[in-house]
């Protein structure tokens, strides 16, 4: 390359991701760059060719680095963008023989998809090699000699050579990168946002309890030692370009070398790694070691319980503690992140009093949970997800003056009030569940309208449901209180956070109701009476248990005793295994049908069976609609129990059953099944259920729904409606 064309000024663009555009430019400045204007997710500069060189090499935030060759205005059809590109000396780029590849961003009107509009750009570039004589270039997409990088927004197209090549984030020190990774250009901001170069300066230290792979202890180390974040990568974009100046390059990375040297053997700063997974602390020794700064970072095994200063800091060393915790993107995720987020507030302020707190979240009110204000937060994209990045002194924990484990974390007043009411319930439960050895029972109700939980204990596990709240009620609110309730329900409970399970109950539409919420296969046994049964508290919107029929179920029990026994939408049979069990003393249903339409419950209901010893050929299950398996039965029985979902599709009754639609006609075929001195048990759990007065005038009719509710149910009087119906002996 000639002496005009290294020192000549260039136009290029540094893209990078969204929020890190006034970074990037001071970065590019402090490279020798002239940054003349930001835009989204860039930043347009001016330089000589060593300040592009220079940011291929150093910088820690670009994405990529384009040399531009055409900035026009104007382009909207396939036919303008083609003859842009054709302006364009290409002789002066591709090299003959060399191999093409065209990355194109943004859309027009007319240009819609981005692989048309790659391949107008290479057809502009063919028309241009062919005017001057060359032959058409290879096209390679994987691995090509040259790539050109082109973006359309509003008519404005950016077209050029990208001099980075593969993007600049990928350090190459990550080989699995596991789940959900930080970007390294990300960590990168983080680091600098949390004035972590302020701090190397001043001599401090630095800390990652969570540090999985290791991204953020890797690049904060790379920043300690003075090494260019690509210093290890072979090869970039302009190594295929034309007017690559080979001895420039060369100058630059040994003065690269040179630094990263002298820095490493100067570093006095000392970076420490938790994180209690032993994968993850593998995963991040090797990429360590693949960075080059293996004997800067020592990471260590621990959880965020365990988490203490490390033995090689002094009480007065000060530093910064950074943490990218998860963000609990599923509901089902938030009780155990709550305790972690309280957790990590707790170890940080038993073991870093004084030092710097940065967390990294993309759910900021589970930041709140760590218990220390931030007096300073940048917003930022990670991926497709809006962060936060929240500063904050580490204040010790009150009353602390050593280094031991606080009692928690404050409770604020609504949740304390929360807490004192589920002690309350559990006083109030006591004796009854002492006396009745249940321990699947419902603890609270929203008995207080802001907390509007259903909270059901399944002996050491507790199944959240979160009842949707009106319009009326602030969002903001309504989480904060959520995250204090899953504060509150381990500690009173006495469980790992990780036996909380939360849903948000909704009304349901169509087939909604039976939609898996996960699939986990996650299931245990719990016992009812003299069953054992299998509940599945995360993968379904209901756990296989419905706890409100209890005393109903008890009941049927104690009237099934040799009687010929129907369970019509059956459900996980429950009912059907309580009736074969029978009591003690007289024992149960001699044999049995069930009948569901889906499939998974039956299978639930089979393994109920087999868990309890029922043998199949005497209690059968029946997988069909059971109005339809009414209007076609023959045989009779004698207890018959009948609980219909309040809404449901059905291919019978226009479509969809509605219980209190059509409960009339469901009745009269289940009565025509019931034998003489027989009963039928209706249930249902529609709240404003009223009985066709047309039954109580055909058939003897009990309401009996006041009998049907234990203790911890007996809040919610209108939760369902049940009913003894015989034929009448005049009939």
């Amino acid at each position: 390359m000639s002496e005009s064309l290294q020192t000549e000024l260039h136009a290029f663009l540094a893209t990078c991701p969204k929020g890190l555009e006034e970074l990037l430019a001071d970065e590019l400045r402090a490279l020798g760059a002239e940054p003349i204007k930001t835009t989204v997710a860039g930043v347009h500069f001016q330089g000589d060719l060593a300040a592009a060189y220079r940011a291929c090499l150093w910088s820690r935030l670009a994405n990529r680095i384009v040399l531009c060759l055409v900035r026009e205005e104007g382009i909207e059809s396939p036919d303008s963008l083609r003859q842009a590109v054709t302006t364009v000396d290409w002789t002066r780029h591709l090299r003959a023989g060399a191999s093409l590849a065209v990355d194109f961003h943004g859309r027009s009107e007319q240009v819609r998809h981005t692989r048309f509009g790659a391949q107008t750009v290479k057809d502009g570039l063919v028309d241009a090699l062919q005017t001057a004589g060359r032959p058409r270039p290879d096209i390679d997409l994987k691995d090509p000699d040259l790539r050109l990088y082109a973006n359309l927004h509003r008519g404005r197209l950016t077209l050029g050579v990208d001099l980075s090549g593969e993007s600049l984030h990928r350090r190459g020190y990550r080989r699995d990168v596991g789940h959900a990774p930080l970007k390294e250009n990300l960590a990168a901001a983080l680091l600098l946002r949390a004035g972590w170069q302020e701090r190397l300066r001043a001599g401090e230290h630095l800390v990652d309890p969570l540090c999985g792979a290791g991204t953020l202890l890797i690049e904060a180390a790379l920043m300690a030692a003075d090494m260019a974040p690509s210093l290890s990568r072979v090869r970039f974009g302009f190594h295929g370009w034309a007017q690559h100046d080979e001895i420039l390059w060369a100058e630059l990375k040994r003065e690269a070398e040179a630094r990263a040297s002298i820095g490493r053997k100067r570093c006095r700063n000392r970076l420490f790694g938790f994180d209690q997974s032993p994968p993850a602390l593998a995963a991040a020794k090797a990429n360590a070691m693949r960075a080059g700064i293996p004997a800067l970072v020592t990471f260590k095994g621990a959880s965020l319980e365990q988490l203490q200063r490390p033995d090689e800091l002094d009480e007065a060393a000060r530093g910064l503690v950074i943490a990218n915790p998860p963000y609990g993107e599923r509901l089902g995720e938030l009780p155990e992140l709550v305790a972690l987020y309280a957790e990590l507030g707790e170890g940080v302020r038993r073991a870093f009093p004084g030092w710097r707190l940065a967390v990294f979240t993309g759910n900021p009110d589970l930041g709140h949970r760590i218990g220390l204000r931030a007096d300073k937060q940048y917003s930022l994209k990670n991926g497709p997800l809006d962060a936060k990045l929240l500063l904050m002194n580490v204040t010790p924990a009150a009353g602390a003056e050593s280094p031991v484990k606080a009692e928690g974390p404050a409770r604020s007043e609504g949740a304390q009030m929360f807490a004192n009411r589920l002690e309350k319930n559990r006083k109030r439960l006591k004796k009854w569940l002492k006396q009745s050895g249940e321990t699947c029972y419902r603890l609270y109700d929203a008995d207080m309208p802001e907390y509007a939980l259903a909270i059901d204990v399944y002996d050491d596990r507790a199944h959240v449901q979160e009842y949707a709240p009106p319009r009326s009620v602030n969002a903001d609110q309504a989480q904060k209180r959520l995250f204090d309730a899953l504060q509150v329900i381990p500690e009173v409970l006495g469980i790992d956070s990780s036996r909380v399970v939360i849903k948000r109950r909704e009304k349901q539409s169509g087939k909604e109701q039976y939609r898996k919420q996960a699939s986990t296969g996650e299931r245990f046994q719990v016992r009812e009476g003299r069953a054992r049964l299998w509940v599945n508290l995360r993968d379904y919107l209901d756990t296989g248990l419905f706890l409100d029929h209890r005393p109903v179920r008890r009941m049927l029990a104690e009237m099934a005793p040799g009687t010929r026994f129907l369970n019509l939408f059956c459900y996980t049979a429950v009912a059907t295994v309580q009736a074969a069990l029978g009591t003690e003393e007289a024992g149960g249903a001699s044999d049995s049908i069930s009948v569901d339409l889906s499939n998974t419950y039956l299978e639930w209901a089979r393994d109920n069976f087999a868990l309890n010893g029922l043998d199949p050929a005497r209690h059968r299950v029946v997988r069909d609609d059971c109005l339809r398996w009414l209007e076609t039965a023959r045989a009779q029985f004698d207890l018959i129990f009948l609980d219909p979902p309040t809404f449901s599709n059905s291919k019978k009754m226009g479509g969809t059953l509605d219980v209190q639609r059509d409960h009339g006609r469901l009745l009269e075929l289940a009565m025509a099944r019931l034998a003489p001195g027989g009963t039928l048990v209706f249930s249902n759990n529609q709240r404003r259920f009223q009985l066709d007065p047309e039954m109580a005038e055909r058939y003897a009719v009990q309401e009996i729904s006041a009998k049907t509710f234990d203790p911890d149910f007996q809040r919610r009087p209108d939760l369902h409606h049940c009913y003894l119906i015989r034929h009448r002996e005049d009939a």
